[in-house]
């Protein structure tokens, strides 16, 4: 089932996608006021389940898409979590997780535009999986920790390569306005037999610059869930950003970055594409 959060006649709401078009669930899943909420209840997502079967209340391109979680309550990122990203970026993969986290406000929809920041040329892109939580908890058991896997869906953790290394911490590349693409939708979890299978491709402007396989990560998902849950308790909603392969552009010769005019693609098969416009923040 895909699953996606949106605006239409300027109220927010979610639903489900088919062949057909978009499924209001928002006014017919009672119990659910937003799609975090919606995953953290198995007997409403049933219900949707079944509704997403029905006909189409409106064509896809009849509503503005949102992030698919539009207000994540936290957004964890790994970084140097491909083998071959971390050789083209100098790095060793270290005994824990790279970790870091983005604020939900950079967060924007597929189709919207991503904004080269005024602060710096340096805006480069980063192909990745994305998990999506459902069910919350913290001390997760690794054994069981895609029990809190709500669904998947693509991201660009796209970053300004020289604010993030003003400082041996991440964050301030990590976290302009519009940087983080998330979409288009969440697919759910029952719909992927093994997240291992799957490729992440990145393209610019339709020239294919990053893949790598799930299977290639550092740290798996599972992983990934058990050691942050140590922390802090994940909850319904959160998102997950798994790391990006190798092909970043600040890492070529010369370097590649993000231009206005331009358009990155995130591509998981499976999942679907996240298309982005890049434009100048104004």
């Amino acid at each position: 089932m895909k699953l996606i959060s949106y605006h239409r006649a300027g109220r927010a709401h979610f639903g489900a996608v088919n062949h057909a078009g978009v499924v209001e669930l928002t006014d017919k899943v009672a119990g659910a006021a937003d799609l975090a909420a919606l995953l953290a209840d198995p007997h409403l997502l049933e219900r949707a389940r079944q509704l997403a079967a029905g006909a189409a209340d409106y064509p896809f391109d009849g509503v503005a898409l949102d992030p698919v979680i539009p207000k994540p309550g936290k957004v964890v990122c790994v970084g140097i979590n491909y083998v071959e990203h971390a050789h083209e970026a100098g790095r060793k993969i270290g005994q824990y997780p790279v970790i870091f986290q983005r604020y939900s406000e950079t967060l924007i929809a597929h189709g919207a535009p991503l904004l080269r920041p005024k602060a710096s040329t340096q805006f480069d892109f980063e192909a990745e999986l994305a998990v999506v939580i459902g069910k919350g908890g913290a001390h997760i058991d690794p054994a069981h920790a895609m029990e809190h896997v709500a669904g998947y869906t693509c991201f660009n953790d796209a970053s300004v390569r020289d604010w993030q290394f003003h400082t041996h911490q991440y964050g301030m590349g990590k976290n302009f306005a519009g940087t983080g693409a998330l979409g288009p939708w969440l697919v759910t979890s029952d719909e992927i037999a093994d997240y291992r299978a799957l490729t992440v491709t990145g393209r610019l402007n339709g020239e294919q610059l990053q893949s790598g396989k799930l299977s290639e990560l550092a740290f798996d998902i599972p992983a990934l869930i058990a050691y942050i849950s140590q922390a802090l308790p994940w909850n319904p909603g959160d998102i997950l950003a798994t790391g990006t392969p190798s092909g970043i552009g600040f890492k070529r010769t010369p370097p590649i970055f993000l231009e206005a005019g331009g358009v990155f693609e995130v591509t998981i098969a499976g999942i679907g594409t996240l298309s982005n416009p890049v434009v100048d923040e104004a």
